[in-house]
């Protein structure tokens, strides 16, 4: 129980990477607040763990932001670890991408991870301690077709994590991002059918198209990811910061 006593908000926490990142959070002692748009979701989920708080979150509307962490301080107290998993991805050509698309994969992925931080930063600098951990994805480390916007936004997420990593390493505080491959959750459920719409493939064909780059040939597990985050929460990674660990079966390499 390592994490006893400490609290964790994981945004986007009600199912996929999210909600496996909470379960593996709250299986080692710390008290949980899962934060997302759609509340029914995030109740069910709560109501599965233990200590764990719902609270309803549109990560890119500051108001909402601040309501909600201050609602998650009021039930759990300061917050000593912040997962910034809330996001989404919409694959277009990049000639079909208009302004409003664009605009919307920066603020999901990117401004929220952003104002999240800014919730919680200052506290833990003043307590000395604290953990930031936003979930990025390969496509922030490198580029893939059809997803221009998401790529851009989560290459942003990984230079606010190096930046703000250097601004805060001798304050106690550690910020990291951790970088899935293509893994088993809606997002990746969502592109599975839009392959197989468009080209007539298999279920089976459309799922081989998305681990192509993935030497396993697989898709990464949403528990696969929650044990990289679960280490980065500890005492034993507290001279990991600002880096970026890629959960992608060997298709990034550093």
């Amino acid at each position: 129980m390592e994490l006893q006593g400490k609290h964790a908000v994981v945004t986007g926490g009600s199912r996929g990477i999210g909600a496996a990142i909470a379960d593996s959070l709250s299986a080692a002692g710390a008290k949980v607040t899962i934060m997302g748009r759609n509340m029914p979701l995030l109740e069910e989920k709560a109501h599965e763990m233990q200590n764990a708080l719902a609270i309803q979150c549109d990560v890119t509307d500051e108001a909402s932001v601040a309501k909600a962490f201050a609602l998650a301080a009021e039930g759990h107290g300061p917050v000593d670890i912040l997962v910034n998993n809330a996001g989404a991805a919409i694959s277009l050509p990049f000639r079909k991408i208009d302004k409003a698309h664009f605009q919307s994969m920066l603020e999901v992925n990117l401004i929220g991870p952003f104002l999240c931080t800014q919730a919680v930063l200052q506290e833990m600098i003043d307590k000395g301690a604290g953990r930031i951990i936003n979930v990025a994805s390969t496509a922030a480390l490198k580029g893939y077709s059809y997803v221009a916007a998401y790529s851009a936004a989560k290459h942003g997420v990984m230079g606010l994590t190096r930046s703000l990593a250097l601004e805060v390493a001798g304050k106690g505080v550690t910020v990291n991002a951790v970088c899935p491959g293509f893994t088993e959750t809606d997002i990746a459920r969502d592109a599975i059918k839009n392959i197989m719409a468009k080209t007539g493939r298999t279920k089976e064909q459309a799922i081989a198209e998305l681990v192509v780059h993935n030497p396993q040939k697989r898709l990464i597990q949403p528990a696969e990811v929650a044990a990289s985050v679960l280490w980065l929460c500890g005492d034993n990674a507290a001279s990991i910061t600002g880096q970026a660990i890629a959960v992608a079966g060997g298709e990034v390499m550093s």
